[in-house]
């Protein structure tokens, strides 16, 4: 144990979780997110390393079961009630006046699923989307005109931390900036040791920073292996993440036949990977509708206007020279058309050069103490709506009056991101070293905004590719 992993142990005895390989293949052929993984190895793990590896097995067996378990035939044929921890989807059909849901892991459909009205009126989360939790099914055989049905009866949300975002605040004064660093990098699965430098890490965390600042949106180009679908599909259930096939309007905004909100209104957070194999089913009407709501955090379908907080970041591969550097000029002339437009893509706030971090690899692995994801990824949850660091972030920053609108939300917004996910502990400027502030927040932020300036004006040179001379006060 060394001293990152006592610092850890010893600030959060209760958050913490020890990874180490070879418990986690207690998993195997279980497609479970990382957060279900680490709260099953914090509850069967001594504080030695141990595992009760027939706990978990026996606890996967009697509550994760899988598509080819007898879950509908115990419904049915036995009349067995069955609590079980899973994903599910929860969708409102208005037409029929029903609040509906789906099982897809367990091979329950939308049709087949049902949940009462004392129910939902119990449990407000319980609205359209993807939600994580401990349900109880029983089975209602068909009466009258009515086909039979599966219920859900009882409901409790998959949130094993109460997050005390103070005590938080306090244990990050127990490390080091570059310890931090270490911590975080950790807590999203990663072996710090296994990168070349400081600046690699940094580039690393910004693939977290729209889990933490709302009406982010960024692009990431990378080479295939650095990880980045894992990031986005494993370390928060509120996120939702679209791997190519067809998006359509409906899907990412309203459906206006069901009249039920779409991704965008759902989640913190939107992630479009493999954008090269999405197809857009309207293009047309999908980019006006991103334009408007990347610029205001609103839009409109169909008379409905649609406010949300969450972000965007879209991920794609790109073509490298041997020398691990991109073959074109113009990054985004691999994305598709419906992302090549100027005025589109000056909505995005910064980009992240992907090719510039390592394949994952052995050494990449975490094999140690680290905050548990689940407490990791409610902490970035919470502090998303704290609006002190952004007014940290004003007070620091002096702005040429002529200096471009986006430019400058982007700096900030991505700056803020930074803020709160390096020095979350700072009330005040007074309590953060300006120094740290320029080397750690406003000049990653100005980097990331840069390059979308400079590959905007080789597509359209109405565009300047000139940044703003934003500085600290």
């Amino acid at each position: 144990m060394n001293t990152l992993d006592k610092k850890i142990k010893q600030s959060f005895p209760d958050e913490s979780v020890i990874k180490i390989p070879r418990n986690y293949s207690v998993f195997a052929g279980k497609n479970l997110p990382s957060f279900i993984k680490d709260f099953l190895i914090k509850r069967y793990t001594d504080n030695y390393g141990n595992l009760d590896r027939n706990g978990v097995l026996k606890f996967l067996e009697d509550h994760i079961p899988s598509k080819d378990n007898d879950l509908k035939n115990r419904l049915r044929t036995h009349r067995e009630e069955v609590t079980v921890l899973t994903r599910f989807i929860v969708e409102t059909d208005l037409k029929n006046d029903k609040l509906l849901f789906s099982i897809p892991d367990l091979g329950i459909k939308s049709s087949e699923g049902r949940i009462p009205d004392h129910v939902a009126k119990r449990n407000k989360e319980l609205k359209d989307g993807e939600l994580w939790g401990v349900v109880t099914l029983v089975y209602q055989p068909p009466a009258d005109r009515e086909k039979g049905f599966v219920e859900l009866v009882n409901y409790k949300a998959f949130k094993p931390y109460k997050v005390d975002l103070e005590y938080f605040k306090a244990a990050r004064k127990e490390f080091s900036t570059t310890e931090w660093i270490d911590l975080l990098i950790r807590s999203m699965e990663y072996n710090p040791d296994g990168f070349e430098s400081l600046s690699q890490k940094m580039m690393f965390l910004s693939r977290i920073l729209i889990f933490i600042e709302p009406r982010l949106n960024m692009i990431e180009l990378a080479p295939k292996g650095t990880g980045k679908s894992y990031i986005f599909g494993n370390l928060s259930k509120y996120g939702w993440m679209i791997s190519g096939g067809k998006v359509t309007r409906a899907k990412l905004f309203y459906d206006m036949t069901k009249k039920s909100m779409g991704a965008i209104t759902l989640y913190d957070f939107v992630t479009m990977d493999e954008i090269q194999t999405i197809t857009f089913s309207d293009s047309a009407e999908i980019q006006a509708a991103l334009k408007s709501y990347l610029e205001f955090g609103y839009t409109t379908v169909a008379n409905v206007k649609l406010v949300s907080q969450a972000g965007l970041i879209i991920m794609g591969n790109i073509s490298l020279t041997k020398d691990k550097k991109p073959i074109r000029l113009k990054y985004f002339s691999e994305l598709p058309e419906t992302f090549k437009e100027s005025a589109l893509l000056d909505r995005f706030h910064g980009f992240i050069e992907g090719w510039k971090l390592p394949r994952i690899n052995e050494d990449l692995k975490i094999n140690g103490w680290t905050l548990n994801v689940e407490y990791f990824s409610e902490i970035i949850h919470e502090l998303r709506d704290k609006p002190i660091y952004s007014a940290i972030v004003s007070d620091l920053l002096e702005v040429p009056a002529k200096a471009d609108t986006r430019d400058t939300t982007a700096v900030k917004r991505i700056a803020t991101a930074y803020l709160k996910l390096l020095f979350p502990n700072v009330n005040d400027t007074s309590e953060i070293d300006k120094e740290d502030f320029k080397n750690y927040c406003l000049i990653p932020a100005i980097e990331k905004r840069q390059i979308i300036r400079r590959q905007i004006h080789l597509i359209d040179e109405e565009f300047s590719d000139e940044m703003p001379d934003i500085k600290l006060k």
